[in-house]
């Protein structure tokens, strides 16, 4: 079998069946968010970087966790066994990072993860946090 043949067949192994859609990401809409915060089912982790939580400030009771850094799988982790039977509520800049690491995490294995739709600053399906005027605590 020649190269060529042989990433032809493989390629199509590992494409989803054609007229197959993925299923969207677990989500909550960030009003949704912020009020299971506040109520307490939910743990929200801002997974955005240091210089973008300087530049917006934090959704109030965020926990900050880089997903960049280092160990960023085992912090987040940690985060999910120091509030069992809480869902972890990931949130970022526009929704994208926090809707794919979704998906990575649910690939891995982990449960009880759901993905922010239309972050901080919102994108043009959904409204962000600041736009939702929630409210939000400085970042030192």
């Amino acid at each position: 079998m020649t190269r060529r043949a042989f990433l032809a067949i493989a390629a199509l192994l590992l494409l989803p069946p054609l007229g197959q859609a993925q299923a969207p990401a677990p989500s909550l809409s960030v009003r949704e968010a912020h009020e299971a915060a506040q109520a307490g089912r939910v743990v929200l982790v801002d997974i955005r970087t240091p210089e973008e939580w300087a530049d917006t400030g934090l959704p109030e009771g965020a926990i900050r966790l880089d997903m960049e850094g280092a160990g960023f799988e085992a912090r987040l982790a940690g985060v999910k066994l120091d509030n069992p039977g809480k869902t972890i509520a990931l949130i970022c800049r526009t929704g994208n990072r926090s809707s794919s690491l979704q998906r990575k995490l649910a690939g891995r294995g982990w449960r009880d993860v759901v993905d922010v739709r239309g972050g901080l600053l919102g994108n043009p399906r959904d409204k962000g946090w600041l736009s939702e005027n929630l409210p939000v605590k400085a970042y030192p």
